[in-house]
């Protein structure tokens, strides 16, 4: 008789109990955590920034940026006036629960309202791994095609909202907009969609508004939290 060792199961715990203490973390700075996950080219960081650039009025951003190696991105927050902070994840093609805590106490003190994590450019390995957010947001790029759905339907239904990014590009590309969102309602039939250009900004007033709403009712629900949890305590 051979053994044998689950080990995926093993990890997916071990990052289930680290994801809590990302949430008890969040909790107790308020802030709101936005896990932000697409393919490699979809337009993560020109979406942060202009999103970022529309709200930081109202919210102090932070931006974790997660890659296998460089920190351009994070040069290219921290220009844009953004708390940033660059994660090397050493090959590994996801963040975990792990990797998230730390990047939040490495954004300092005081802790950002809102933190954007830009996740490994995958489709797969992110959709897989629970970091602790209070929103997962998914990018598809219409050079990408319409079908993605079909091919990485995990990633489609972890999320809550899906931005279809570079429609200024659609004339270009065989994408039909209706065909995409059938196939994303099979999976997650309360999925927010969407679509904008984070080039010329068209979309973007839609999309920042359900955003800035959504980040004040998580705040709100954590505060009365928290509140609650002090009240308990006592």
């Amino acid at each position: 008789m051979i053994d044998v060792i689950e080990t995926k199961a093993a990890i997916e715990e071990e990052n289930d109990r680290i994801a809590k203490n990302v949430r008890a973390f969040l909790l107790e700075h308020g802030t709101v955590l936005i896990n932000v996950m697409s393919s490699p080219g979809a337009g993560k960081t020109t979406t942060l920034l202009r999103t970022a650039g529309i709200l930081k009025d109202e919210f102090r951003i932070g931006v974790i940026e997660a890659d296998v190696d460089s920190d351009v991105d994070a040069q290219a927050m921290a220009e844009a006036g953004l708390a940033a902070v660059q994660l090397h994840t050493g090959g590994s093609c996801h963040m975990d629960s792990t990797m998230t805590l730390e990047a939040l106490r490495g954004l300092g003190e005081p802790c950002p309202d809102v933190v954007f994590l830009e996740n490994i450019g995958n489709l797969v390995c992110p959709a897989e791994f629970d970091v602790g957010a209070d929103l997962n947001v998914m990018i598809l790029s219409v050079p990408e095609g319409d079908d993605k759905p079909l091919k990485y339907p995990l990633m489609f239904q972890v999320s809550d909202c899906l931005l279809i990014n570079k429609t200024d590009t659609a004339a270009i590309f065989d994408f039909s907009l209706e065909r995409c969102e059938a196939y994303v309602r099979d999976l997650n039939p309360d999925m927010k969609i969407f679509p904008l250009s984070a080039k010329s900004g068209t979309g973007f007033d839609a999309w920042t508004a359900f955003l800035a709403e959504k980040i004040r009712q998580i705040r709100t629900e954590k505060s009365r939290s928290s509140r609650e949890t002090e009240g308990g305590a006592i």
